[in-house]
């Protein structure tokens, strides 16, 4: 569990660097959500989350880490018990915005990587370019979304490597139910000539105080082809709590 350490990190050091901060131009959240079970039914499940976005007058950058891990514990054939690793997959991107004359018109670079021990692609790196627009706007919610080519490098999970170019858009809605509750829904997907990969992600956040929320997300990984022994879609319902600084 190599990202819990740095997001116990990152939470901890938040306050000091929120106030330290001479540059208000970042705005960070840093989420973590862990699950412990004993007795009959033992195991360990941690998901966690950094999202770092900073604007400037003409660019718009964000930068995530997340990763999510589980461990159970399961009984051999002569009644030993053993901890088996069930989940292991880790994200990487960044995207820089460069803002055009008109408010909310962009064009952007992005860059990701995931890695994914039980998945359809043990990994998976991928690169866009592209324009993204606000194609909705009102005093409560805000639709962007976003398209442009793209190329693809990875590897599935029999070994096979795989690349090529894609067409890539994405999609995200912000909603502001009330003064302490907002929905947000996600959406991406990216053409190849063999396969279509999309990630899904709707999420409820509601606030605590100042600086803490709770969210409880439910996000889904799609891949047209893939091995015979995988499954197209994973699916993770998740319960985390989200600190901004």
């Amino acid at each position: 569990m190599k990202l819990l350490p740095l997001i116990a990190l990152a939470v901890a050091c938040g306050p000091a660097l929120a106030s330290d901060r001479i540059d208000d131009s970042w705005h960070t959240s840093a989420e973590l959500g862990a699950i412990s079970t004993s007795g009959n039914t033992a195991g360990t499940s941690v998901s966690g989350k950094i999202d770092a976005r900073q604007e400037l007058d003409d660019w718009s950058n964000q930068y995530i880490v997340a990763g999510h891990f589980k461990e159970d514990e399961v009984n051999d054939s002569e009644g030993k018990r053993s901890s088996t690793r069930s989940a292991e997959r880790y994200s990487l991107s960044a995207k820089a915005a460069y803002k055009l004359v008109k408010d909310n018109e962009k064009l952007f670079v992005l860059a990701a990587h995931v890695g994914d021990k039980f998945g359809a692609y043990s990994s998976y790196t991928t690169m866009a370019v592209g324009r993204s627009t606000r194609w909705y706007s009102s005093p409560a919610a805000s639709v962007d979304v976003e398209i442009g080519p793209g190329y693809f490098s990875g590897e599935r999970a029999t070994g096979e490597p795989e690349s090529g170019f894609t067409v890539r858009g994405a999609a995200a809605m912000r909603w502001q139910v009330s003064q302490s509750a907002q929905f947000s829904q996600v959406l991406s997907v990216e053409r190849g000539t063999s396969n279509i990969h999309s990630i899904a992600e709707a999420a409820l956040s509601t606030k605590i105080n100042g600086t803490m929320q709770m969210k409880a997300a439910f996000s889904a990984r799609n891949d047209t082809n893939v091995p015979a022994d995988k499954k197209n879609t994973d699916t993770q319902t998740s319960l985390t709590l989200v600190y901004s600084f």
